[in-house]
């Protein structure tokens, strides 16, 4: 049995709920033989899958989203892989008494934990980006990594994207030389350009606290951005701002493709490498995935559908866990997914159901395996 889930947002780690999920298979299966390989898909928990998987847990001291210092951990292995997850510096949790900050959040410190990455020996960087607190383009990243932007008197603009409609000349040589020797990965699951109607301010920018006129005043300063980095490095910065995951993380993943050179791939399958998925998967019979909830969003990128298709391409059959099922069976057989169990069918009150969910999820395990394994 290969258990490879994502985490239970707000109630287990990926980490827990393999082990939950194992104390339930052996209650109905005693010795039955388990290998877990905790999952992420770029998003939050990115890291922490990372350092299940043997990487070696960083920390450094880096400036959160409104300037307030916070602690960021990497992971980081002996080949020179690194693995940075941009919400561990700039995410929706470091936002002080969690007040949204739309315009001026910054990713700063997202480029003093890539330039701790690099001192620490990284050769080759997976950037996971997700859970942004951000609407900057990357500006900040750039700035913290060298590059500069000034204002019409030579003066560096303001913190977040709102001060970046004030952005006069962009100069990108100055960035650290040692990004130019290291591979950079942009992990995620948003396919989205930078601005328009379905870019990052319009799309992702109400989740950070921005109203119609935050929403419009970005969008017009992330398109200027874009004229101005044009002007300064080329007819690229014009097509990456179309591109697909240009508008992740509030554009940081623009910042990235046209500062950092970084290619851009689903963050599943960047981390199914990453976390030593194949193998694992060449030696199962079967595989129990699963995510706290399995909606739609499951269907475009996330975890359980990444793993479920390379497991149905290995002729193995998936079965899931979750905390809740928004998806019909169809749904579920087009993804892969032969059945999921839902905690919600044990426990009908979400409340009770979040904290009492390893209980719970040992129970959906046992239940699985009387229907599949006895």
């Amino acid at each position: 049995m290969l258990i490879a889930a994502d985490k239970f947002k707000g109630s287990l780690t990926a980490v827990e709920v393999a082990e939950h999920v194992t104390a339930g298979l052996r209650r109905a299966v005693p010795g039955l033989d388990v290998a877990a390989v905790p999952v992420a898909d770029g998003g939050d928990g990115t890291v922490a899958a990372a350092l299940a998987a043997g990487f070696t847990r960083h920390e450094a001291r880096v400036t959160g989203p409104t300037g307030t210092p916070v602690t960021a951990t990497f992971a980081l292995r002996a080949d020179g892989t690194a693995v940075v997850e941009m919400a561990e510096a700039s995410g929706l949790q470091h936002l002080p008494g969690g007040v949204f900050a739309p315009l001026t959040a910054t990713t700063y410190g997202t480029g003093e934990l890539l330039l701790a990455a690099l001192d620490a020996g990284a050769t080759s960087i997976v950037f996971g980006v997700g859970g942004s607190a951000t609407t900057d383009g990357g500006a900040g990243m750039l700035a913290a990594l060298g590059a500069r932007f000034l204002d019409a008197d030579g003066e560096p603009v303001g913190p977040g994207g709102g001060p970046l409609r004030e952005l006069a000349t962009a100069d990108l040589s100055g960035l650290d030389p040692r990004l130019a020797r290291t591979e950079i990965v942009l992990a995620s699951d948003v396919d989205n350009p930078l601005t328009g109607p379905k870019g990052a301010p319009a799309v992702y920018g109400p989740q950070k606290g921005a109203d119609e006129d935050d929403v419009a005043a970005l969008d017009a300063a992330l398109a200027h951005y874009a004229e101005v980095l044009e002007r300064a490095v080329g007819p690229k910065a014009a097509e990456y701002a179309l591109a697909p995951g240009a508008g992740a993380a509030g554009g940081i993943g623009y910042g990235a493709l046209v500062g950092l050179d970084a290619a851009f791939r689903p963050g599943i399958d960047v981390m199914l490498d990453v976390l030593g998925f194949g193998p694992a998967l060449a030696k199962a019979t079967f595989v129990i995935t699963g995510e706290g909830s399995l909606d739609a969003q499951t269907l475009h990128g996330k975890a359980p559908a990444g793993v479920a298709a390379a497991a149905r391409a290995a002729g193995l059959d998936v079965v899931a866990v979750c905390g809740r099922l928004q998806l019909p069976q169809e749904a579920l057989d087009r993804a892969g997914i032969r059945r999921a169990y839902a905690l919600t069918d044990l426990e009908s009150d979400p409340a009770r159901c979040m904290a009492e969910a390893g209980p719970l999820l040992e129970r959906a395990a046992e239940s699985l395996a009387r229907d599949f394994l006895v």
